[in-house]
């Protein structure tokens, strides 16, 4: 982003006075605290741009703008990886816990907070309609695939193809902490990949079901 320096001004002089040093010099003490400020602002945008993308701080200041926070309510438990644990909490499933972290997550880490926040300013633009949420799903996990079947009950489950989810990512789908469905609507199930084959289904063949020897089993997880 350009800012104006002291020069920007100086040359908006009229030639009558243009020749003036003191005159010069009078607006180029005049005008620098205010080129000064115009830096410092100018300086400030990339530190919120979410492509950048911002960390700690400047995530919590995006997260009042938009209206989420990364402290929960109800803390998410079963997400740490674990031996001899559940399948949510196996390898390339269940995240690395360090010495600091209780036994439940109660606030996000950074990676996560940027997808709410993301997540948050998709539904607030968001007209309710799958073609909608298509798009939204494709800024939010661009290395992810959607499948949304309609149960004609003001109910639809998803189902996710491309890569495994990690147990964090689940549980806040499952949860319903993004905010990913109309209101009024509910999210019966929600099937994720345990790898990155098209998942399985019966009479259907396209990049994202197949059939035997051509799939994987997806993972069923019912909405909380």
């Amino acid at each position: 982003m350009s800012t104006n320096t002291a020069d920007t001004y100086l040359a908006l002089i009229t030639s009558e006075h243009r020749s003036q040093p003191k005159f010069g010099a009078m607006i180029t003490a005049d005008v620098s605290p205010q080129v000064q400020v115009q830096a410092l602002l100018a300086s400030m945008v990339p530190l919120f741009d979410l492509d950048n993308p911002p960390v700690g701080n400047q995530l919590d200041i995006i997260g009042q703008w938009v209206g989420v926070s990364r402290n929960l309510l109800i803390p998410i438990a079963n997400v740490f990886f674990e031996w001899d644990g559940t399948d949510a909490q196996g390898w390339d499933f269940g995240i690395w816990n360090s010495d600091v972290n209780p036994s439940v997550i109660t606030v996000l880490p950074d990676d996560v907070y940027l997808i709410l926040i993301r997540a948050k300013i998709a539904a607030n633009h968001w007209d309710g309609t799958t073609e909608g949420a298509y798009k939204i799903w494709s800024i939010l996990f661009p290395t992810l695939n959607l499948l949304i079947q309609d149960n004609q009950d003001m109910s639809y489950a998803l189902a996710v193809q491309g890569a495994p989810l990690d147990s964090l990512t689940l549980a806040l789908l499952t949860q319903g902490i993004l905010p990913l469905r109309p209101e009024g609507v509910l999210i019966t199930e929600y099937i994720t990949p345990v790898d990155t084959q098209p998942l399985f289904g019966w009479d259907i063949e396209s990049d994202f079901v197949k059939g035997w020897d051509e799939s994987s089993w997806g993972i069923e997880t019912a909405s909380t």
